[in-house]
């Protein structure tokens, strides 16, 4: 069988992503194949286009989507053909029509969470899941920081806050962004472009600081992010879209008040299997219930990932973006 895969023969800017054929064999015993209806499009997508999680070239790309299960290997008993699914991460190479996984990271879809949705939701909503109820499990009445909340990590962390009881202090890069994290349950926002992010969230918790602070950027906001925790806060680095954290200097944890650092991964945080079943749940429960609902602004043909990659780059999408094979 031919499958239609978006593959990476070089490292390097959105250019470099090549649309191929390739010949997709039947499931081994512990995998299934998958007609996929949605690829989810995410940043640390280009992390492995660029090399900064570097593979072994030439290597496919994408980490979450959702389909059609097409046939079942020997061992696997919870998942049958004909069953409408979807994953969240793991192996790389997502970005095709049909493809192999191990049925280990794949999960049944509720009859209410369409294949869109999913394939926007499932790394996205299940990263805020663990940051949210596993890295700092929040109680509520917190008030936290959490940058790009316009994205589409941020706009389900908004909702995800809301329904905690939880104020969250967004950051954005434009007036409309800022609109729209309000609309999805942002407190405040934040216009980096125009304000002091560390001193508003000053103001804004009139002196105290947050005691957690949620980074998927990375370098840009290190040093802003560790001057709005309380003493003894939690930084929680996620991600690099302004480039990798390094260089750092421990001694800075001190002097800024005894703080914590992780820098966590949902790999670490959905295994064993019913880990990531119960988080899933956890997930599927606030989408059934109407309390968590995944934008989705910008829809791509799967022939058009270099354009889905340079408008993620360029800072012109909003919530999720899908691929449609």
């Amino acid at each position: 069988m031919k499958a239609r895969v978006i593959q990476v023969q070089e490292h390097g800017g959105p250019e470099v992503l090549k649309l191929i054929e390739n010949e997709v064999g039947d499931p081994g015993p512990d995998e299934v194949r998958i007609r996929q209806h949605a690829i989810g499009v995410n940043f640390i997508d280009t992390y492995y286009r660029s090399g900064l999680y570097p593979l072994p070239l030439p290597h496919g790309i994408g980490s979450e989507a959702a389909g059609v299960v097409e046939a079942v290997g020997s061992n696997v008993k919870f998942l049958k053909e004909g069953d409408r699914v979807a994953y969240p991460q793991s192996p790389v190479g997502a970005y095709a029509d049909v493809r192999v996984m191990p049925a280990a990271t794949v999960l049944r879809l509720p009859a209410k969470v369409g294949f869109e949705a999913a394939a926007a939701m499932m790394l996205k909503g299940l990263t805020v899941q663990y940051l949210f109820r596993q890295t700092y499990r929040l109680q509520g009445n917190e008030t936290i920081l959490f940058h790009a909340a316009a994205g589409g990590v941020g706009l389900i962390a908004c909702q995800w806050a809301r329904v905690l009881g939880v104020k969250l202090i967004g950051t954005v890069s434009s007036p409309e962004k800022a609109a729209l994290a309000k609309r999805h349950g942002a407190w405040e926002t934040i216009d980096y472009t125009r304000e002091n992010f560390v001193e508003r969230v000053k103001q804004l918790t009139g002196g105290a600081k947050v005691p957690v602070a949620y980074d998927g950027v990375g370098k840009d906001t290190w040093e802003g992010s560790l001057d709005c925790l309380q003493p003894r806060g939690l930084m929680v680095s996620f991600g690099n879209a302004s480039g990798p954290v390094t260089g750092v200097n421990l001694g800075i944890l001190a002097a800024k008040g005894s703080l914590f650092v992780t820098r966590p991964t949902l790999a670490t945080h959905i295994v064993p299997r019913t880990r990531l079943e119960e988080s899933a749940a956890e997930m599927f429960d606030l989408v059934g219930r109407g309390k968590l609902k995944i934008e989705i602004d910008q829809r791509y043909a799967l022939a058009d990932a270099i354009k889905a990659h340079t408008d993620l780059a360029g800072r012109r999408t909003t919530g999720s973006s899908v691929l449609l094979p």
